[in-house]
């Protein structure tokens, strides 16, 4: 397969990114939702930068040669990324500047320049420096020779070009200084105000009170900027001994990595731009003259502010759901037959429930569970603990190597481990990334095996942010798949063959290009053959030359990728049969969900994967099927739902470029909308069938 049939993978991203913009970009969205895509598009960047840009350094500065599989060279990749990066940014702060700001001031949510304080927030703004700010914040002198002082990654910072007091002339010493901004007081100050929310930068309180930190000399220049560092760093499991401190060593060898990116406010003298790009290391390309405040996700707290409730959009509660709502036993339940769920719309609390219940039921035996990520107040968390302090058999396998949440996920171990959890930090050489709970529970007819699947994490959290599926089973094959997955994880011992479940990273691949190269078989044969997949990541060059193969082969594919896609849809004589579109709405679209006609005996998955060599080859993943009739027809139109979006959703073109569709009236189709009208309609029935059913009073029954 030629390297001109795949798209790159970084600007793949940065065109996902742009979706995300774009509903901030968007009038028809409310105000502060519009914000908040704003302020997500800046933490995405954020990362999108300390990891892969931070790669990409890591490989050019060591010289090499590799072209990625679309062909372009590791310095290419850097002058596009580059490019695109820096038309983005300038996008995401003129959306600020010109759009945002306006009608939130407008709105009554107004940031205050200097220039408009009034004289009561003049003298707050005096107290407050003189209470929280300036007792906190040290300069950071700049000593010309010497090494620059550690900065923060993400910081945000205050540079001082200052010179003594009297001097003049060519003679007079100029000399740098930084002041580190809002790691101890917050990113905005409020500011009283009669009515609405008025609030300053504390870059701008700093620099109005700058004089108070440099008395005796005169500031000839201040300007905000702010550093991200290479983050796209991981452990040595061939040589480490001990995981934990190696992650360790990972978390703290980031915060003196190199410097991948410079923001720079906007009208910074060159002097001073040359001045931070020579003592960080960042080269012009890299740097990026910002209009604005520097360092959007720090918005994301106007964008909850409370009381602005007509400036968003209206709420979705997540509904209960009706086979588990008010059952006496979450396991009696399941015993009936198979549960699926769809989050946000329906509740995470199940699955929560899923775990507490488990943990108080005398009956239940076991529980093993999977944690990749997790919520700071984990219920999940407490109640394994509480498991294993009552006499239960408990298992986590935490996943020290979950990027970015390595200190929480050591902290959860250890507190596991003190609780009495038999804690597994993870599997050498791969990431743990499987959405797995099973629970053992004696009953009269024997032990029975109650397993949880997902495609999201155990974060109650999240789970009312992220489209997600959950499946509850007590199936016989898939519980024996579970306790076999789990013993050969924890054993370290030879996998054995599944019966249902498939597993990467041995045989989830072949799985996947199997079920495609049937289908394509199929419409060799003439029968019908259609794939429909959904997915956050399509990367896989074997997996898209499979898709290649069976659309030349005649079968219809529709993917729903919503970030990035290395695949070109729609060239003729490769992938005409393709269509691929993004969904991008007020929930992140994270469920993956697989469909292949199979002759007409359709079957269906979910997955914690995504289609990409990493998840493929270097995780531990799982393919589930869905075999209840009543869950597959579920899960069907949830997918079925995605397609019909043309509200929310973008068209890749063969190009990479995305096409918004645009509909309005009767014919507009929100596929998020629907789902939670889906959700609320179910639950309403359920309720209605109970208020109708007649249940006539027993006697009491009596001993003996």
């Amino acid at each position: 397969m030629s390297a001109r049939t795949l798209l790159n993978r970084e600007l793949s991203w940065l065109e996902f990114n742009q979706r995300v913009l774009a509903e901030a970009e968007n009038p028809h969205v409310a105000l502060l939702e519009r914000l908040k895509f704003l302020a997500i598009t800046g933490s995405n960047l954020d990362e999108f930068f300390m990891v892969r840009v931070g790669g990409l350094q890591s490989l050019q500065d060591a010289g090499s040669n590799k072209r990625d599989p679309a062909g372009l060279t590791v310095a290419r990749q850097m002058r596009e990324v580059s490019a695109r990066a820096q038309k983005m940014m300038t996008d995401q702060h003129a959306c600020f500047v010109d759009a945002l700001e306006p009608k939130l001031r407008d709105a009554g949510i107004r940031r205050v320049a200097s220039g408009e304080l009034t004289d009561r927030q003049k003298e707050y703004l005096d107290q407050f420096f003189d209470n929280e700010i300036y007792p906190v914040a040290t300069p950071m002198a700049m000593v010309e020779g010497k090494e620059t002082p550690l900065l923060v990654n993400r910081g945000l910072y205050l540079a001082v070009r200052l010179k003594r007091g009297g001097e003049l002339g060519a003679a007079a010493r100029v000399r740098h200084a930084f002041i580190p901004l809002g790691q101890s007081v917050g990113r905005l100050v409020r500011l009283p105000a009669t009515g609405g929310y008025a609030y300053s930068p504390v870059e701008e309180v700093v620099a109005g009170h700058i004089e108070r930190f440099f008395p005796a000399e005169d500031v000839l220049e201040t300007a905000v900027f702010r550093i991200t560092r290479n983050a796209d760093m991981s452990v040595r499991e061939d040589q480490a001994a001990d995981l934990v401190a190696q992650m360790e060593a990972v978390i703290t060898a980031r915060k003196r990595s190199d410097c991948v990116r410079l923001e720079l406010q906007s009208g910074a003298s060159k002097g001073l731009r040359h001045f931070l790009q020579a003592s960080l290391g960042v080269e012009e390309a890299f740097t990026f003259d910002i209009r604005g405040p520097l360092d959007l996700s720090a918005f994301m707290e106007i964008a909850r502010l409370s009381g602005f409730d007509t400036l968003r959009d209206p709420a979705w509660p997540p509904q209960a759901s009706p086979r588990l709502d008010g059952v006496p036993s979450i396991f009696t339940a399941i015993q009936t037959g198979d549960v699926l769920l769809y989050h946000p719309q329906q509740s995470f609390d199940p699955v929560v429930r899923f775990v507490e219940e488990a943990a108080a039921d005398p009956n239940v035996l076991a529980i093993k569970q999977i944690l990749y990520r997790t919520s700071r107040q984990s219920p999940i968390i407490a109640a394994l603990a509480r498991a294993a302090e009552r006499g239960k058999y408990v298992t986590a396998i935490v996943e020290l190597k979950a990027r970015f949440d390595e200190e929480r996920n050591i902290e959860w171990a250890r507190s596991l481990e003190e609780a009495g959890v038999q804690v597994i930090y993870g599997i050498k050489g791969l990431k743990t990334h499987a959405k797995i709970c099973i629970v053992v529970r004696r009953e009269a007819q024997g032990l029975r095996r109650y397993v949880h699947f997902g495609t999201g994490n155990y974060n109650e959290v999240t789970a009312r942010q992220y489209t997600d599926i959950s499946l509850l089973t007590c199936d016989p094959d898939l519980g024996a798949d579970a306790s076999t997955f789990f013993n050969t994880i924890s054993g370290d011992s030879q996998p054995l063959k599944y019966r249902k479940l498939e597993q990467a990273p041995l045989g989830l691949r072949s799985a996947i290009l199997g079920l495609i190269e049937a289908e394509a078989e199929r419409s060799r044969h003439g029968q019908k053959a259609l794939i429909m997949a959904k997915m956050n990541a399509l990367v896989d060059p074997e997996i898209i030359k499979a898709l290649y193969a069976a659309s030349a082969a005649g079968v219809e594919i529709k993917l729903n990728v919503r970030g990035v896609c290395c695949l070109k849809p729609g060239v003729p004589g490769l992938s005409e049969r393709i269509t691929v579109i993004s969904v991008v709405d007020r929930f992140l679209e994270h469920d993956r969900i697989l469909y292949v006609h199979h002759g007409g005996d359709a079957r269906m998955f979910i997955s914690s994967a995504d289609w990409m060599p990493r998840n493929l080859d270097r995780r531990i993943e799982l393919l589930v099927p869905v075999e209840d009739k009543a869950c597959r027809k579920q899960l069907l139109k949830l997918l079925q739902a995605r397609f019909r979006d043309n509200v929310k959703a973008s068209i890749l073109g063969p190009d990479g470029h995305y096409t918004r569709t645009v509909i309005s009236g009767k014919d507009a189709f929100r596929s998020q909308e629907w789902l939670y009208r889906q959700a609320c309609e179910e639950w309403q029935s359920a309720q209605q069938a109970k208020t109708t059913a007649f249940e006539p009073h027993r006697a009491p029954e009596t001993a003996g």
